[in-house]
C-alpha cells in the first residue's frame, strides 16, 4: 500500500508540537497508530519504521515527543552529544506533558475524515515508555510497547503516585511488551518487577522476552537484528488489525 506523508504542528497545552503523519493513499478510512521515538525523536530509523506501518493500512502520528525543549524539526544524532541532549530531555520533560500530549494527538485523530477513530500506541525505548503511558488515555485499545525503559525505575519526572508503573491498574487497553534480555536499560530484575504489578492487577497483557539487545528494531548501527525486527513489525501488525478493528 503506497503512503502519503505530511507534517502537522499541534497544539498543546505546552506548545505546538510537530507531527509526522503517515497514511494510506488510498481513499477511506484507518484506524491510527500514535508511534513514539526515541529520545532522538523522528530519525531516519523511526521515519522507515512508520511507513512500514503505515502502508499495511494505518494512519501512523509521529510526534516530536521533546518539542517543548527543541526547535521544531530536531533530530538528535545517534552519537555521544545526541545522547547526552536527548537523556537531558527525558529526565526534564514531566510525564504530565506526555499525557496531555496524547490527549492532544488523540484529539486531532478523531477530528481526521481518514481516521476511523480507534486509536493504538506503540514505542520504542523511551518511546515505549510513552505508549505503554497513552494506554492510560480511555481512548487507546491497545499498546505495542518495545523495550520501554524508566518504567521499572520511576525516574521520569512527575507528581507523586503518578508514575506508570503506579498507575497500571488505569491501563483498560490491551498491551505487548517486549524486552531484550540482554538490554542494560531494563534489568532482569526491572522486568520481574513490571510483570508482577501486571499480574496482579489482572492486565490484559502479551509478555515476551528475547534474545537482543537495546534498540534492536533501529535499522542503523551494530545492535539491529533484522530478523527479530522483522518479527516484531508482523506481530504489532496483527495486533493493531485485530484491536483496532
Amino acid at each position: 500500500m503506497l503512503v502519503i506523508q505530511e507534517t502537522q504542528d499541534i497544539v498543546t497545552p505546552s506548545g505546538p508540537m510537530r507531527t509526522y503523519i503517515y497514511r494510506p493513499e488510498a481513499q477511506g478510512q484507518f484506524p491510527s497508530i500514535i508511534f513514539y521515538s526515541e529520545i532522538f525523536q523522528q530519525t531516519a530509523p523511526i521515519a522507515r519504521a512508520a511507513n512500514i506501518l503505515a502502508s499495511h493500512g494505518f494512519v501512523v502520528l509521529v510526534p516530536e515527543v521533546f518539542h517543548e525543549l527543541n526547535p521544531i524539526g530536531t533530530v538528535l544524532a545517534y552519537d555521544e552529544s545526541g545522547k547526552d541532549k536527548g537523556n537531558a530531555d527525558k529526565f526534564t520533560k514531566p510525564l504530565e506533558h506526555h499525557d496531555s500530549d496524547t490527549q492532544a494527538l488523540v484529539d486531532f485523530a478523531l477530528q481526521q475524515t481518514y481516521c476511523t477513530g480507534k486509536i493504538g500506541s506503540m514505542g520504542v525505548c523511551i518511546g515505549g515508555h510513552l505508549a505503554y503511558r497513552a494506554a492510560l488515555n480511555p481512548t487507546i485499545l491497545g499498546a505495542f510497547c518495545l523495550y520501554p525503559t524508566d518504567i521499572h525505575s520511576n525516574t521520569l519526572p512527575c507528581a507523586h503516585g503518578n508514575d506508570s508503573l503506579s498507575r497500571s491498574g488505569d491501563i483498560q487497553g490491551e498491551l505487548v511488551l517486549v524486552f531484550g534480555k540482554q538490554d542494560p536499560h531494563v534489568s532482569a530484575e526491572g522486568r520481574v518487577l513490571i510483570h508482577q504489578r501486571l499480574m496482579a492487577l489482572n492486565r490484559n497483557v502479551t509478555w515476551l522476552e528475547v534474545n537482543a539487545q537495546h534498540a534492536f528494531m533501529r535499522d542503523e548501527g551494530e545492535r539491529y537484528d533484522a530478523a527479530l525486527a522483522l518479527q516484531m513489525y508482523l506481530q504489532a501488525v496483527a495486533f493493531f488489525q485485530r484491536v483496532l478493528r
